[in-house]
């Protein structure tokens, strides 16, 4: 691999909240247009030779991304449903933080976007390894795996396999980077229920199409779903979700995921936003995780709780529901969350399994569901009565619903 060529540029062109859909690329070799909620300079960028990736030329120039449906209304997220090479797939770009917004009216200022910054010209292979290692190390902490995770980087970056690392290529790589699920995305790709990272251009990335909701209010009509009462969520849960079978095997998913957070090749991380719009599923009724956005890494948990003043414990909260003891005398946060992911996904799971479980089966899945719940999040308990409970969990849906037409 070669030392970087090309020159860098600054790009802080906002973003619109994704309200309305774009148009379709023509497939008739016109220039792409696309409606005011993109980016109009992403295929600019590209053919500057600013920006590279591996789905550039199909989005710029041959036009074989077609756009279809905005799934996001937040201000930030640009999220669409679309498709490219025969595939349903999802279309992300100019994803804010999604966590740091919740953790607290005191945090950090958000930083400003300026994009394709880094690296600049004049930086060597081994200097960008070394400032991509020093990167995953703030934000997942140093782990002996790192090494390997930055080989993926590189190898992410140089898409069409020339055996360098063009500038372009190395200033996409690094701005997607940046995104919060974009890092989680490549830190989860052994696992089986996180999305599959598909291809990029610049800071826009592809995954696979976004999995069914467990959340039936999600289907509602934006409008109407303020007006729908929580108390009405479970009975909507029971007409509209899916049969209890094949919930109970989307929870086994989900049971399983949370071990995958636990411990893993790149750490452990941690579900900072627990609710069921977040459980998604395949047409087989395996788990997917929906929105990573609101998952994790443990160093950059602690990395906000350590040494930050509170006065209550509600002081110490980061995202919708990661949150620390307050120790009152010092006025400073604790290092260990009050539950851990497991505790935090039972109790969905209590409205989810409950309702229009078997008869003979309620009871006890009450029983270990309220014995889940009560789990902390020490060290001491974590370790060992943690995996005991989620095995006793997951051997009881496996046996109620194996040798059945829904397995």
């Amino acid at each position: 691999m070669s030392s970087w060529s090309g020159w860098a540029s600054l790009w802080a062109a906002g973003w619109h909240t994704c309200t309305t859909r774009p148009m379709q690329s023509s497939a008739a070799g016109t220039s792409a247009r696309w409606s005011s909620c993109l980016p109009s300079p992403q295929c600019d960028q590209y053919r500057k030779g600013i920006i590279s990736g591996s789905i550039c030329q199909d989005l710029c120039n041959l036009h074989r991304v077609e756009w279809r449906t905005c799934l996001s209304s937040v201000p930030g997220q640009q999220v669409y449903s679309g498709l490219w090479q025969g595939k349903e797939v999802t279309i992300k770009c100019g994803i804010e933080e999604g966590l740091h917004s919740k953790a607290g009216s005191d945090v950090a200022p958000r930083r400003e976007l300026v994009l394709f910054n880094k690296p600049t010209r004049g930086t060597s292979i081994k200097e960008f390894q070394e400032m991509t290692l020093s990167f995953l190390k703030a934000n997942l902490g140093d782990l002996p795996s790192l090494p390997a995770l930055v080989g993926q980087v590189l190898l992410m970056a140089d898409f069409n396999k020339d055996n360098r690392v063009s500038l372009a290529e190395a200033k996409s790589v690094w701005a997607l980077l940046q995104r919060n699920e974009f890092l989680l995305l490549l830190s989860l790709q052994e696992k089986e229920h996180a999305s599959r990272l598909l291809g990029y251009c610049g800071d826009l990335y592809v995954t696979e199409g976004v999995p069914h909701s467990s959340w039936p209010v999600a289907a509602l009509p934006p409008l109407l779903r303020p007006l729908l009462p929580p108390a009405l969520h479970p009975a909507l849960q029971r007409w509209l979700g899916p049969a209890w079978p094949w919930r109970a095997k989307i929870a086994i998913g989900l049971l399983e995921f949370v071990e995958e957070l636990f411990h893993g090749s790149y750490g452990t991380f941690y579900m900072c936003e627990t609710t069921l719009a977040n459980v998604g599923y395949t047409a087989k009724y395996d788990f997917k995780m929906a929105d990573l956005q609101q998952v994790a890494p443990e160093a950059a948990v602690r990395r906000f709780l350590r040494g930050r003043h509170c006065e209550r414990s509600a002081d110490c909260t980061y995202g919708r529901d990661c949150r620390a003891p307050c120790d009152t005398l010092m006025r400073q946060c604790k290092g260990d969350l009050v539950q851990p992911n497991l505790a935090k996904v039972c109790e969905l799971l209590r409205d989810y399994l409950l309702p229009g479980a078997p008869a003979d089966l309620r009871e006890e899945l009450g029983e270990q569901l309220r014995t889940c719940t009560t789990l902390s999040g020490l060290a001491s308990q974590v370790e060992a009565h943690h995996s005991l409970v989620l095995s006793h969990l997951k051997t009881l849906l496996w046996k109620k619903i194996s040798n059945t037409k829904y397995t």
